[in-house]
């Protein structure tokens, strides 16, 4: 029987136990909250629905009903992955909005707020990430629907001792004060021990191999993985989760090559890969933004947006500035990358194309296939 491949079965082989995000979380309290202070009693467990369809159930472990407003807490499982929020009780405050103000959030206790621009957040806004918001806008509408309400609710999400959590997190230095960001794309966390996730792409590439396939993606998660699909049409067994292991990913297809290889990122991550880093997570690398300045000056950046990329506050903030200006960033940082993937992979036959894009999934950079032989 054939081996199958792809992310699912990276994450088998890698025999790590995912977990759940601060969003998911947050979206099972939310959902037993609202439940409660329409009915009077708590779901428990509470199941949810994932972006990609999962269903996971969640215990509560924290509960609370008064006249006004109900309130459920759901413990975090991190799973296998280190993650500084392990074990962290993420609770949802629920009350009744004004009529027609749909699903408001507000930071609770442990909940950072933005005060920076560079975010996919307005500043003021509390830290709670895009996808998780759909994901709760989503769970009230679902318990509205069941019991006849108008689903005009105010979300207060807290964390317990979120704020001295987030003093081991980049929150302070984005401007994320006062606690912890409310996060995830998926629900899931994914987990990377080092030895056992370089294992499952080894696994993935040879599963790859096998089945014929002439063209692979190294993606660094879903949202790339999807837009990697999207432009390429790539089947799910030439699908590599890469994760921060850009490494891993060239040095084995150096050794056991394919036709071609596309490498799909965030910007940020693979600004990084651009400046010569081949481990993208941010405790080991990180976003050097002087770098970035320089690509914009070499692509035509006057000298006020070239300072003003080296302040940014994040590379979004960076991409954004140099769009708006018709500096071509995205495609500088997306052609240093192939640079450094093709010095690993000299020798090889490989030729190489990147995909940037932005937190929505929207490309913001491209380089063509390009093979070590072509190479000026």
């Amino acid at each position: 029987m054939a081996e199958i491949g792809g992310r699912a079965a990276q994450l088998r082989s890698s025999g790590l136990r995912h977990g759940w995000t601060t969003g998911a979380c947050a979206t099972a309290a939310t959902k037993a909250a609202y439940t409660a202070l329409l009915t009077g009693g708590f779901p428990d467990p509470v199941t949810i629905t994932l972006p990609k369809g999962q269903q996971p159930a969640f215990a509560l472990a924290v509960e609370e009903l008064a006249d006004d407003r109900a309130m459920a807490g759901v413990v975090k499982d991190a799973g296998d992955d280190p993650d500084v929020t392990h074990g962290a009780l993420i609770r949802s405050t629920v009350r009744r909005g004004e009529p027609g103000s749909g699903v408001v959030f507000r930071a609770g206790p442990g909940v950072g707020t933005v005060t920076k621009a560079g975010l996919p957040l307005a500043v003021g806004e509390p830290a709670v990430n895009p996808v998780p918001r759909q994901m709760m806008r989503d769970a009230v509408a679902e318990v509205a629907a069941v019991h006849g309400d108008g689903g005009d609710v105010v979300v207060e999400l807290s964390v317990d001792h979120g704020e001295e959590i987030a003093r081991s997190t980049w929150n302070p230095r984005l401007g994320i004060l006062g606690g912890l960001s409310i996060l995830g794309t998926t629900g899931i966390v994914v987990p990377y021990s080092c030895s056992a996730w370089i294992d499952s792409i080894r696994r993935g590439v040879d599963v790859a191999r096998a089945a014929g396939r002439t063209h692979v993606a190294g993606c660094t998660g879903s949202t790339s993985e999807k837009v990697a699909v999207a432009v390429h049409g790539l089947p799910e067994d030439a699908l590599l989760d890469m994760g921060d292991f850009a490494g891993a990913v060239l040095k084995y297809l150096k050794r056991h090559p394919v036709a071609r290889l596309t490498i799909a990122g965030g910007f940020a991550k693979l600004s990084k890969l651009a400046a010569g880093h081949l481990d993208l997570h941010s405790a080991r690398s990180q976003v050097d933004k002087g770098y970035l300045a320089g690509l914009a000056r070499s692509g035509g950046a006057g000298p006020e947006l070239v300072r003003a990329v080296a302040e940014a506050n994040t590379a979004l903030e960076a991409i954004q500035l140099c769009r708006a200006a018709g500096v071509p960033l995205g495609d500088l940082v997306a052609r240093a990358a192939r640079a450094t993937a093709l010095d690993v992979l000299v020798g090889s036959p490989v030729a190489v194309d990147v995909i940037c894009i932005d937190r929505a999934g929207v490309i913001v950079g491209r380089a063509e296939p390009l093979g070590p032989a072509a190479r000026p």
